[in-house]
């Protein structure tokens, strides 16, 4: 038996730090003995090692002629601690052991397990031991690892709007999200937005409450902005107090147009979020310098270059980094050169924010088309690009789609990713939607044939089941495709279908959409303006849902129509192509394949085809029809999946130094 003591320390130093040895008790008996007077005590006894269970013995599981039922410590076995388990070895009962042994701890454990131990010889628990520590090891390794490496970020959000506070867009469905989700992830985040009140409905901040903290920031001269603040759902939602945000319309204009003072708001917007991370003490502390500022669209877009020219120079921000989300490249908050001064940012970055207008692009012979772009300024100086599709990422490196700034982005190719974006699943869910009269799940489409007959009476179109209903839900913009829709839809009435549209925008649309009703009463309403209510009752209650996008960075629609049941068919163009799969009939041994229909070119012809098929599978081919639908509603929509991979984004943003003139 000598040596049994380098196997037993052998087998049981399986940690990689050091263990503390503890004297055991001399062995009294000879081993041989004592198994011929206990042949019971060969069967396997199993004990515990619990994680809550800290200094207590492990006990006995089984039955021995030794003990009967255990009530005592397993003389093999000695105590468990929380996160490790010390094993000693007592051996009171091993007559041939003469010397006395040590045992080393150290297994690290996390959870239940159970261990087996044949009390048959030394060398039989020696190797069990070594088996059993090395299995519990490997089982936790994986756990501890993820736990002690989890990075935990500050990240700050600045954003033009952010739901359910304020909406224009799907910006705000994203910003109202995605922070959530990273706070479910462990990361401290705060979101900051305009604090709007149009002077109609301010209930959107009943709940927020004055952080009584003003400051003064140095654009357009001196300009002092209050904060007001909410924690809701484990995010700071704070919200930049200022006169210039309060006016009817929405975040950016109103029926007249766009405010012309946008440029302004926005710097304000700018410059108060740099300056509510070392200001504002929430939850009794701030969130100090070391920050992840993720700034969306031009509207935060000064946001590096003030950590670039204002911040690091005087050695503030200089360990925190910057992601750009772009959300729409076709806005860059774009304005005459002369405004720069106003920027707050210092003259001898002028080149960074530079914008010069081609020949063919500027008003008139005297113009020298220079201005100032904010968000090709943000290009220049962020760590990380991001946009909310990898089909976008990639368009906008394009002459296409790169509203100009393609060969700029392209230089960035190193920096830039695509990730699609997820949809609020509790807002957005069929079985317990508060504003549809009927719900419904992918195991029974009852309810769905019910919001479709109740959405037909409510509009006064005739309530005919086996007509598809096709409907379309967005701004009437050149960007949706609404020109396609005006030429091609009057062609499709002509069959046995129903049209639905809900949108604002252009009024010569909006003129179509009544003209539209007049003329083909039992098949066409429009719904001009924008309604929650009526949108969540067309996505429950239509069978095909139309977007003929131009461009389409993500869509959000198309989420919200797949997880209703209803088929997309979209122009394949950006996040439409990333989220629709084209159907196939024939895969699948002839069970089908996909989610909808993508359609290129942007044509109408190309459109109408794309239709046509969607209302033949409808008509025709149930089966195939109601398999479109389940594989639409089972994909998983949340925003876990995109919020893992921003933590890898943020991660990669602190990889290299960030950005220093």
């Amino acid at each position: 038996m000598g040596s049994l003591r380098a196997r037993f320390s052998a087998a049981l130093s399986t940690s990689g730090r050091p263990v503390q040895r503890r004297r055991s008790p001399r062995a009294v008996a000879r081993c041989s003995g004592w198994w011929r007077r206990n042949p019971a005590s060969v069967r396997p006894v199993m004990c515990v090692l619990g994680k809550n269970k800290v200094g207590k013995p492990l006990r006995w599981k089984g039955t021995s002629d030794l003990d009967g039922p255990s009530e005592r410590p397993h003389p093999l076995i000695g105590t468990v601690d929380l996160g490790e388990v010390l094993v000693n070895e007592a051996y009171e009962g091993l007559e041939s052991c003469e010397e006395e042994l040590e045992a080393p701890t150290s297994v690290n454990v996390t959870g239940k397990h159970e261990v087996f131990i044949p009390n048959t010889s030394g060398e039989a628990v020696t190797a069990m031991i070594a088996t059993t520590t090395s299995k519990v090891k490997e089982e936790n390794t994986g756990k501890a690892e993820q736990l002690q490496n989890k990075v935990v970020f500050n990240v700050v959000f600045v954003t033009s709007e952010a739901g359910p506070y304020s909406k224009a867009g799907g910006l705000a469905d994203v910003c109202g999200s995605l922070p959530i989700a990273l706070a479910v992830r462990g990361h401290r985040v705060m979101v900051i937005s305009p604090r709007y009140l149009n002077g109609v409905s301010n209930s959107e901040y009943a709940t927020v409450s004055d952080t009584g903290i003003r400051t003064k920031v140095s654009c357009f001269g001196q300009q002092e902005v209050g904060f007001f603040h909410e924690y809701r759902a484990g995010v700071d939602w704070v919200f930049v107090d200022h006169p210039s945000f309060h006016r009817p319309g929405n975040p950016y204009g109103d029926g007249n147009g766009a405010f012309g003072d946008n440029q302004f708001r926005f710097t304000l917007l700018s410059h108060a979020a740099c300056e509510a991370p070392l200001v504002l003490p929430l939850k009794g502390y701030t969130y100090g310098q070391s920050c992840l500022f993720i700034a969306n669209d031009w509207h935060a877009g000064l946001i590096p270059l003030l950590l670039a020219a204002k911040y690091r120079p005087h050695g503030v921000y200089k360990d925190a980094r910057s992601i750009l989300v772009i959300h729409n490249l076709a806005h860059q908050g774009v304005e005459p050169a002369t405004t720069y001064h106003n920027l707050g940012l210092p003259p001898e970055w002028y080149s960074a924010v530079e914008w010069v207008f081609p020949e063919w692009a500027r008003t008139h012979a005297l113009d020298k088309g220079e201005t100032v772009n904010i968000l090709k300024g943000a290009i220049v100086t962020v760590d990380r690009i991001v946009t909310v599709s990898e089909g976008y990422a990639w368009e906008i490196t394009t002459s296409e789609g790169g509203c100009g700034l393609h060969e700029l982005l392209s230089s960035r190719k190193s920096v830039l990713n695509g990730i699609s974006n997820g949809i609020d699943v509790d807002d957005w869910d069929p079985t317990s939607d508060k504003h549809i009269p009927f719900h419904y799940s992918v195991d029974d489409f009852t309810g769905k044939a019910k919001c479709k007959a109740a959405l037909q009476k409510e509009l006064g179109l005739p309530i005919w089941s086996k007509c598809p209903v096709i409907g379309f839900i967005g701004r009437l913009d050149y960007q949706k495709g609404i020109d396609l829709i005006m030429t091609g839809i009057p062609e499709l009435l002509q069959d046995d279908i129903q049209f639905i549209m809900l949108g604002t925008g252009d009024r010569q649309t909006e003129d179509w959409m009544r003209s539209m009703e007049s003329n083909f009463k039992e098949k066409f309403r429009g719904w001009v303006g924008f309604n929650v209510p009526i949108s969540h009752r067309i996505t429950a209650a239509c069978d095909i849902l139309l977007m003929p996008s131009r461009f389409e960075p993500c869509g959000l629609n198309q989420l919200y129509a797949m997880r209703y049941g209803a088929v997309p068919v979209v122009h394949r163009t950006g996040g439409l192509r990333d989220t629709v799969e084209n159907f196939n009939p024939h895969a699948n041994e002839g069970r089908g394949l996909g989610t909808g229909w993508a359609f290129s070119p942007l044509t109408k012809e190309s459109m109408l085809r794309a239709l046509r098929l969607a209302i033949t599978t409808f008509r025709d081919h149930k089966a195939l029809w109601e398999g479109l639908m389940k594989r639409g509603m089972s994909r998983d929509y949340t925003w876990e999946k995109a919020a893992s991979k921003y933590e890898q984004i943020f991660q990669w943003a602190l990889i290299d130094p960030p950005y220093v003139r």
